[in-house]
């Protein structure tokens, strides 16, 4: 069940990024500015294009990545994963939903850098500075995830191991 809420959260996530990206890109100018000094003013830009394309490239790879291993377990095709955690078992629920929540950290993490660099292009709208709180939270929801997994492997080991004893 909790795969379900992890899934489920996957896909409003990439939904939301999706819709991000594409409305952002509509209203940006020809070149967009990625980087400020301290008094404001663009320093870097690249074309909208470029912005947009790697974008795409970045939230392809990483929802790649990241979905690889669910993938491979529910349909069952790498054996290694389906012997540690068989249908029916805690831990698979508590892999799988690991897997898809984490995703969905990711697509909002990259949701937030185009909202950051539409604020930068867009100063009137949306002031850059007041980004600074999700820049902690975007690493530290990642450490807290990735914490959440070693506990979550570590359980299972030790679930293991009482059973080979």
């Amino acid at each position: 069940m909790l795969y379900r809420f992890g899934k489920a959260f996957y896909f409003l996530s990439l939904f939301g990024f999706i819709f991000f990206l594409l409305y952002f890109y509509s209203a940006m100018a020809e070149s967009v500015g990625y980087s400020m000094d301290d008094n404001g003013l663009v320093i870097n830009k690249i074309s909208k294009e470029t912005f947009f394309y790697s974008m795409i490239g970045i939230f392809v790879i990483l929802n790649a990545l990241v979905l690889l291993p669910p993938k491979l377990l529910e349909t069952k095709m790498h054996r290694g994963l389906h012997r540690i955690f068989p249908v029916g078992d805690n831990y698979r629920d508590y892999f799988l939903g690991w897997f898809y929540s984490f995703g969905g950290i990711l697509n909002i993490s990259l949701s937030i850098m185009v909202l950051y660099t539409h604020a930068i292009n867009n100063q009137q709208e949306i002031a850059a500075s007041k980004f600074n709180f999700f820049f902690y939270l975007i690493p530290s929801l990642s450490l807290i995830w990735v914490i959440g997994l070693f506990i979550i492997l570590s359980g299972k080991f030790k679930q293991i191991q009482k059973k080979s004893i």
